[in-house]
């Protein structure tokens, strides 16, 4: 059980929290182009609303969701996983990230870099039994996520990196169930790009003179403080208006805007608590409110598909 806790403690288990419920909404999402919740009179509960083909039965969903779950923790997972193992220097010199299990000897680097070879191919092997494009496009979504770890050493973009590797959840969900893009699942992706983006740009506060120290690069440490909260301001501003855009393009009923209003609610926030010249409650920010907003914003999404 300890070794269990460690890599759970490795990987940040908890932090799923933040792109699991966006996944959960494009699954919905693509069930509800089958009119599974709201069938269309006598066509039956899967009618296809695009075509006339009879998707699979309930078990089949059931393997599908059970399959979306697993390629959403394995490829997290991995992408954990080898961060760790890059920064294993880095976060042994970082008194904030010292206590982390690979630099105190918790975790050995070559059995994190083993966890993210095995994590990688199970995902891979998940797409491949959910069907061909979520097949083909599994090593594209590898390369974003593991690509990541790389960019804090050339640009202070790397947000935007972390936040595009996360959007791809609502995305890859919607093509497990569909096997198409479609523009909905897409603004939701972007809602998450800007969202985790803006998060991360106030979470990199706090090592604003040790990336300076040891050349790493962050959008704080080239620009500052106030101007790095002021950039994050901006991107949540084009995260409210994603799923504004969402909101209205996709027909959504009073619980969708009732979850926007706590999604808002949580970032204007965030920004109300965290300070160019006082950083004490970034931690809160940063789980507390984004965890909140999150779950209570994919609840009433995935409320309003179901019941309205």
């Amino acid at each position: 059980m300890s070794t269990i806790k460690n890599y759970l403690s490795l990987v940040k288990f908890s932090h799923t929290i933040f792109a699991m419920p966006f996944a959960m909404i494009g699954f919905v999402i693509g069930l509800n182009t089958f009119e599974v919740f709201h069938p269309n009179g006598d066509l039956g509960m899967f009618q296809n609303k695009y075509s006339n083909i009879l998707p699979p039965t309930i078990s089949d969903w059931l393997k599908v969701f059970v399959l979306v779950l697993t390629c959403m923790i394995t490829a997290r997972s991995a992408a954990m996983a080898f961060n760790r193992y890059l920064d294993r220097n880095f976060d042994a010199k970082n008194p904030r990230t010292a206590i982390r299990e690979i630099p105190r000897g918790i975790i050995s680097a070559n059995s994190a870099l083993m966890f993210t070879i095995v994590s990688s191919i199970l995902f891979v092997i998940a797409c491949f039994f959910i069907n061909t494009i979520c097949f083909f496009l599994s090593p594209v979504a590898l390369f974003v996520i593991l690509f990541y770890s790389y960019t804090k050493r050339f640009t202070p973009l790397c947000h935007l990196v972390l936040g595009l590797g996360l959007s791809l959840a609502p995305i890859g969900a919607y093509l497990a169930v569909t096997g198409r893009f479609d523009l909905l699942p897409i603004l939701f992706s972007f809602a998450v790009i800007f969202w985790v983006s803006g998060f991360d740009i106030i979470y990199a506060l706090q090592d604003i003179e040790f990336d300076k120290s040891q050349n790493l690069y962050s959008i704080p440490a080239a620009i500052g403080k106030t101007k790095a909260l002021q950039v994050s301001e901006l991107l949540h501003l084009l995260s409210a208006a994603s799923v504004i855009v969402a909101g209205i393009y996709g027909e959504f009923h009073w619980l969708y805007w009732l979850g926007i209003a706590v999604f808002v609610g949580m970032l204007i926030y965030q920004h109300s608590i965290v300070k160019p010249n006082d950083l004490s409650r970034v931690n809160v920010a940063f789980m507390t409110a984004n965890g909140i907003a999150s779950v209570v914003f994919g609840v009433l999404v995935i409320a309003d598909l179901i019941i309205s």
